[in-house]
């Protein structure tokens, strides 16, 4: 059997995958490092099931992960790993870019860039010092070059192959990164990176015993290209359920039977947006949010603490 949880992490990704009989755990991001972030109204429902990552894997006895898996470098997709480090110890870690030898802190906050330039050295702050907290927790660090379809054979019946964008934008990553660790303070080019991050998130397709399970990181879906879009059963649906999630060509493509909205509640940004809603419900009617969405005559909000499906 195959367990999936999308946990309910408020903002952000963490979505918990195990095969129990192949003593087997991987989770692909991590959530952030808040369970409410200071740019959104305060969740004021007792009822909230939201759980930080470390602390998910900790209530279903996870001490040890196979893989992880970070698609991006946003916070609400890194910023959750220092508890995840606290919680479990990991075999191997797989990015897009791995800090240099020696790496220190970047001190975001002190330097004169704009809030933009300023929040992607947050971001890679987030990653890079939890993993240096962690001395030990994490066996191997793998860099994906972006240039190539990865392919895992994770178990005996579970496989996944990890899709990059353009090779251009992990080159660019790196150039960006790189610089930043040898002191460099370019905000145009801290700025340019900040807004293709999403844009170089990672997508996953899992198989297991003839069930497809994609999982679409933060990449907006117009970005896809068709070798990426073939029919799947669960759809993990990209970047929050943003306007620029989905639209009904990728949808056509991919014929979900089960979407997964990666969401926070009460979002004041339209995540998940009423249209891309209504769009989903052209193609199924199985629809869950990991939060306690809420949209008049759309959704009606349900608690728990992470979306769980089983593959038998």
């Amino acid at each position: 059997m195959l367990l999936l949880d999308f946990i309910n992490v408020g903002n952000g990704d963490a979505i918990l995958i195990r095969e129990p009989e192949a003593d087997f755990a991987m989770l692909a991001d991590c959530g952030h490092y808040a369970l409410q972030r200071d740019d959104h109204p305060a969740e004021p429902d007792p009822r909230s099931q939201r759980v930080f990552a470390g602390d998910f894997l900790r209530e279903n006895g996870v001490s040890r992960l196979d893989l992880l898996l970070l698609t991006h470098f946003h916070r609400d997709h890194v910023g959750g790993l220092s508890r995840v480090l606290d919680a479990a110890s990991v075999d191997k870690l797989a990015a897009t870019y791995v800090p240099p030898d020696g790496f220190g802190d970047l001190r975001p906050d002190d330097n004169d860039l704009n809030p933009t330039a300023r929040n992607v050295l947050r971001c890679m702050n987030l990653y890079a010092m939890a993993l240096r907290n962690h001395p030990g927790r994490v066996r191997e660090l793998a860099e994906l070059s972006g240039a190539r379809t990865e392919c895992f054979q994770l178990t005996g019946a579970l496989s996944m192959e990890v899709y990059c964008a353009t090779p251009g934008l992990y080159r660019d990553q790196k150039e960006v990164f790189d610089a930043a660790y040898r002191g460099a303070r370019d905000r145009y080019a801290l700025m340019r990176w900040g807004k293709f991050m999403n844009a170089s998130s990672l997508r996953q397709r899992l198989r297991y015993h003839g069930a497809e399970i994609v999982l679409g990181g933060d990449m907006y879906g117009a970005l896809w290209d068709r070798d990426t879009t073939a029919p799947c059963d669960i759809l993990k649906l990209p970047h929050h359920g943003s306007l620029s999630s989905a639209n009904r060509k990728f949808l056509s493509q991919l014929q979900p039977k089960t979407v997964v909205v990666s969401v926070a509640a009460g979002r004041p940004d339209e995540r998940p947006h009423p249209y891309i809603v209504r769009l989903l419900r052209e193609f199924t009617d199985d629809i869950r949010f990991t939060d306690a969405v809420s949209i008049p005559g759309l959704v009606e909000p349900a608690y728990h603490k992470s979306v769980r499906i089983e593959i038998p």
